[in-house]
């Protein structure tokens, strides 16, 4: 089974890419470059002892893009490529429109030209907005917060038009929340251009000695630190999750929805403690106000995907921040050589 897989150099679609081509999956990666780096995908080939084959390709181009499903006999797609900084999307919120949502329909119509009609989304927890109610499930009410999550929200509106006027398209829309780690090796791992925007990878900025300190934004939250809490799921875990999710495409579900979390939070102070055991050393942080629109608790429940898919997160705290050390410690430059 050949599976395309859009911005396939990059983080979670690496790990990704590991566990298709564990379960014998012929994997094809289009990828513009733009956040990533092609040294992962030779990283993942070694890591394997299986090919990839590879296309520097931006979905924007859909004459590459038609060129591409026109040499590949795809029989299905898990769709990672876009842009996905927050912050960013709020300052020039018509790039993330044009890359995330138009990078889609070309995608999206190349699928339809060529009959691949088997889709594996990666949305995100932020179409819930500031969900109310914990655990977050399934059936909560969808509000973005910002251009970026606004477009996530967008493409699975698309999709569930278009399953709605075809239902021959069997589509899975997975609700990541928090993904952090790195696989066990060390060499792969989270590699953000410049100053990283997620606790983690900023974290391992400062155990390696690249960052002076750990910003933590508030520590007045209703939590029992003080400090925000969020489901932070092992890359792994989420990587084995699409896998899941493709092997239950083929039994034609339709369009499915799952959030792929831990179901457990853990607080910002958690995460620097169990970073700190892992690293063996203390790590500097300050204090700073709280963050506009930051909720202080955010968790999932993932039970449908545990039903419906036989899937569980199965590693905990201690080995997402584990992990995460040894990838950062054996590549304090990223995958810069």
């Amino acid at each position: 089974m050949k599976i395309l897989v859009t911005g396939g150099a990059g983080y979670i679609a690496s790990h990704t890419n590991v566990e298709l081509l564990k379960e014998d999956y012929e994997v094809v990666v289009l990828d513009n470059l733009l956040n990533s780096v092609e040294e992962s995908i030779h990283r993942v080939e070694a890591l394997t002892g299986k090919e990839i084959t590879f296309y520097q390709t931006d979905l924007l181009n859909e004459e590459a893009v038609d060129a591409i499903f026109r040499a590949e006999k795809f029989d299905a797609v898990i769709h990672f490529a876009g842009l996905k900084a927050v912050g960013e999307s709020c300052r020039v919120p018509l790039l993330y429109f044009d890359n995330n949502l138009t990078g889609t329909i070309n995608l999206l119509k190349c699928m339809d030209r060529y009959g691949v009609k088997k889709l594996v989304f990666s949305s995100s927890a932020t179409v819930y907005g500031h969900a109310k109610e914990m655990p977050i499930t399934e059936e909560a009410p969808l509000f973005a917060m910002n251009p970026y999550g606004r477009t996530k929200l967008i493409i699975e509106d698309m999709l569930r038009d278009i399953y709605a006027s075809d239902n021959s398209w069997d589509i899975a829309l997975l609700r990541y929340f928090n993904p952090i780690g790195a696989h066990e090796s060390g060499d792969i791992g989270e590699d953000p251009n410049g100053i990283p925007n997620n606790l983690v990878p900023y974290i391992a900025k400062v155990a390696v000695g690249a960052l002076d300190k750990i910003h933590v934004f508030g520590n007045d939250y209703d939590t029992p630190d003080g400090t925000g809490i969020r489901d932070y799921i092992h890359v792994v875990d989420l990587a084995i999750g699409h896998v899941k999710a493709i092997e239950k495409l083929s039994s034609n579900p339709g369009l499915v929805t799952y959030n792929l979390g831990t179901g457990v939070g853990y607080s910002v102070m958690d995460i620097i403690k169990n970073y700190e055991a892992a690293c063996g050393k203390e790590l500097p942080f300050v204090i700073d106000p709280r963050r506009p629109g930051d909720a202080a608790v955010c968790y999932s429940d993932a039970s449908k995907a545990e039903r419906e898919l036989g899937w569980t997160a199965k590693r905990g705290i201690k080995e997402m921040c584990e992990d995460s050390w040894r990838w950062q410690s054996k590549n304090p430059q990223g995958y810069s050589k």
